[in-house]
């Protein structure tokens, strides 16, 4: 899970403005299910989300498919500003 929180990091920290307050969290929810939070400033949030939340899906979808090529099957992805 640890290689999925280091790619979730760099990949979004490439995409907004103030990468030094992204910070990426794992919470356990239930047996080999986890919960990656993502917390980036108030003011990235629109360029992260972007039209119609297609990046945020998009981004989703790859730290989604990061988890599963590590065995991963169950993770859900939440993405929130300070």
């Amino acid at each position: 899970m640890e290689e999925v929180k280091e790619y979730a990091a760099y990949l979004i920290k490439g995409l907004v403005k103030n990468p030094d307050i992204v910070t990426v969290q794992e919470f356990e929810s239930d047996e080999n299910s986890y919960i990656l939070e993502i917390i980036v400033d108030g003011d990235d949030m629109g360029a992260l989300i972007g039209k119609g939340g297609y990046m945020a899906k998009a981004v989703k979808n790859l730290i989604v498919a990061a988890a599963y090529k590590k065995g991963i099957s169950k993770i859900k992805v939440n993405i929130d500003s300070i």
